[in-house]
């Protein structure tokens, strides 16, 4: 009884001396997946992050080796060599250097460590075994949630317009719920709608910006705390604490009320 004790100390041991080491992006893929029921998968990222990846999985082993665990061992070998092995799938064995640069084989890629390639799209999941493998083996992989189905959707704009747009939204009372930023774009997650009532909508207006995207199925957006080559992704409105799955608004509501702000306020948003 002594000895299975004594392995069940050291078993405990080793996994409560490993939660310190998960990254953010691991605990917030797992909330998003688990607590939230939102599918997510990992962006191919870039090359930066690639390596740093592989620079995490070498510590994380170099201390395990050094607590003499021989399961940890092992496990520093399976983690890196699948790692190596993501990283030569995306084209990131050749790294070049910069934080800018997609991880995928595209040279000019429009959308720089922000999309899916391997897995692709349709693998988003909430299984949580899987985002722990996923996120274990690439620690800074940028979070992505597939949009649509019963996941919330997105409406964006250009930064600047929707900057503009959230005030104008604020001040006629309209409520929100999470709302994404980068440097380049602000993402107003909105409930799922299908294809039929986006074009219904769409078709009642005189206008609608051309920069304003719409992401819903087939879609994916990138969540906090994801690093792109496009900077950081941040909550430009964070969800509410809780364990419960964040409200979303409908989605007329908020393209009334963002084209209005903008057809009101004249805003011309650029065609980004």
């Amino acid at each position: 009884m002594r000895e299975i004790l004594g392995r069940r100390r050291r078993l405990l041991s080793w996994r409560v001396g490993r939660k310190p080491d998960q990254s953010p992006a691991l605990l917030a893929a797992l909330t998003f997946a688990t607590a939230w029921r939102w599918p997510v998968l990992p962006g191919v990222g870039t090359d930066d992050q690639v390596r740093r990846g592989l620079d995490t999985l070498d510590t994380l082993g170099a201390r395990t080796d050094r607590q003499g665990d021989t399961r940890g061992r092992t496990g520093k070998a399976a983690r890196k060599a699948a790692a190596r092995k993501a990283a030569k799938g995306t084209g990131a064995s050749a790294l070049r250097g910069t934080t800018a640069r997609c991880a995928c084989p595209d040279p000019d890629c429009a959308f720089p460590g922000a999309h899916p390639l391997d897995p692709g799209l349709l693998a988003a999941t909430t299984d949580e075994r899987l985002v722990r493998w996923w996120w274990t083996n690439r620690p800074g992989a940028p979070v992505l949630l597939a949009t649509g189905g019963r996941a919330p959707c997105a409406v964006s704009l250009p930064a600047v317009a929707g900057a503009r747009a959230l005030a104008a939204l604020d001040k006629a009372g309209v409520r929100l719920g999470p709302v994404v930023a980068t440097q380049a774009r602000v993402f107003i997650l909105v409930a799922p709608y299908s294809m039929e009532q986006l074009g219904a909508l769409l078709y009642a207006k005189d206008w609608v910006p051309g920069s304003l995207r719409f992401h819903g199925d087939g879609g994916y957006v990138a969540l906090p705390p994801s690093e792109t080559g496009q900077g950081q992704v941040r909550w430009e409105r964070a969800p509410a604490p809780g364990s419960a799955s964040p409200w979303v608004p409908d989605v007329q509501a908020v393209v009334d009320a963002v084209v209005d702000a903008l057809t009101r306020t004249g805003v011309s948003a650029p065609e980004l």
